[in-house]
């Protein structure tokens, strides 16, 4: 039964936790069209944004340390309840303060599917297969987004922008109700031990990660990459639509790419470092960071380079992304933590990585209004600024990365 049944629980896990970046992702889908409704101004989109991060950042925290103790299963599974309720609230017409409240809300019980997910297959999975078995439930963050891109846009295009929350909340339901009914928390299955027993011992090991200067490194490495990261996930449709005049079933098109691509990067990932690093995930993280620095170029400094250029960035970038998603997302810091402390370890990548996207997302949005101009009755926005931000951040990134395989490399 063990042997059969963890297989159901990394399906259930990849399945429920792309359904958590449906109900987080919808709002990338619908930013124009809101722009041009005259609904809401790209600086409050982006305060929306930074909300869900900032909230996330701090919950995925917080969470991650409460994952460690308490039932995976309610956890998990009334996370995405809560924000397949909120999507559906969303796709009403709202004051801008309450949209900025909702969204941070369902920041705080999204921040709840990582931890979760991880500690399930942690419990489940033995070392021999955890980097195998991560890489492939990685691929849950693409499925999510590239379903968000091609299935919510289309919705969105044929019935308007509510229909991408009412759409996404649907969905969210549904995983819910299938992560309830089939998420078991630990491998043996009796009542009295659906929580780690000793306390104390956890606490101990949780503070061992929060002193681990390693994990810390691979935190702000994580972090700096996540800004690259959001800022072609919360705006790349947008940039697409104004600076390149795609429609918005051709830009969220451009954009599934990455996120389809990215499954070939997470899945490979885990099993690359597996079985021809033995294990070792540096050398590939640099080579990974590295191609995510090209990508960025080909995306943001060849605007003439025309169609075909933009679908080898976003190849490049969602590869390289999905296998830095595995890596720095957890994988890593997940090899150094003891097991006990598996939602500890997530949660200091998490608060890193998401309060650098909520900084992200509100910088881009507030850079991106401010340098519009009207020239011959036609609106033009200046993205020099925005394309030195996001392409510097991958730079750090990388920089942090190579830093961390030169003090591991001495150590060993």
């Amino acid at each position: 039964m063990k042997k059969n049944y963890k297989w159901i629980i990394f399906l259930i896990t990849t399945l429920g936790y792309s359904l958590f970046y449906v109900c987080r992702l919808s709002i990338n889908v619908v930013k124009r069209p809101i722009v041009d409704s005259g609904y809401l101004s790209e600086a409050e989109l982006g305060i929306i944004g930074g909300s869900l991060f900032f909230s996330y950042a701090v919950g995925k925290f917080v969470n991650g340390f409460f994952a460690d103790r308490f039932n995976i299963r309610f956890l998990m599974s009334g996370g995405l309840l809560v924000a397949a309720l909120l999507n559906l609230i969303l796709g009403m017409d709202v004051l801008f303060g309450v949209f900025v409240v909702l969204w941070g809300i369902n920041g705080w019980v999204q921040s709840l599917g990582g931890p979760c997910s991880a500690i399930a297959l942690n419990r489940w999975f033995g070392d021999k297969q955890r980097g195998t078995v991560y890489g492939f439930w990685s691929a849950s963050h693409n499925i999510g987004e590239a379903f968000t891109f091609i299935f919510i846009a289309f919705v969105v295009s044929m019935a308007g922008w509510q229909f991408g929350f009412l759409s996404a909340g649907m969905l969210g339901i549904i995983g819910a109700v299938l992560i309830f009914i089939f998420l078991k928390p630990f491998p043996h299955h009796a009542v009295d031990r659906d929580m780690p027993v000793n306390q104390k011992e956890i606490g101990g090991k949780q503070l061992s990660v929060l002193k681990s200067g390693t994990i810390w490194l691979l935190a702000f490495s994580s972090a700096f990459m996540y800004i690259s990261r959001y800022a072609v996930n919360s705006w790349g449709v947008y940039y697409f639509e104004v600076e390149k005049h795609y429609s918005i079933v051709e830009a969220s098109g451009l954009i599934s790419i990455s996120s389809i691509c990215g499954i070939i990067g997470t899945v490979f990932s885990g099993l690359l470092s597996d079985k021809l690093f033995r294990g070792k995930r540096y050398i590939p993280a640099c080579l990974a960071s590295f191609m995510n620095l090209i990508a960025l170029y080909l995306f943001l400094y060849i605007p003439d380079g025309g169609k075909l250029m933009d679908i080898v960035a976003m190849v490049l970038f969602g590869i390289s992304i999905g296998i830095l998603i595995c890596y720095l997302g957890g994988l890593m810091a997940i090899d150094l933590a003891p097991k006990e402390a598996t939602g500890a370890a997530v949660g200091v990548i998490g608060i890193a990585s998401y309060m650098a996207a909520g900084i992200q997302d509100i910088l881009s949005g507030f850079f991106i209004e401010s340098k519009k101009q009207i020239i011959g009755g036609v609106e033009i926005i200046d993205f020099s600024f925005i394309r030195m931000f996001w392409i510097l951040s991958a730079m750090v990134s990388l920089l942090l990365l190579i830093c961390i395989y030169y003090k591991h490399h001495r150590r060993v």
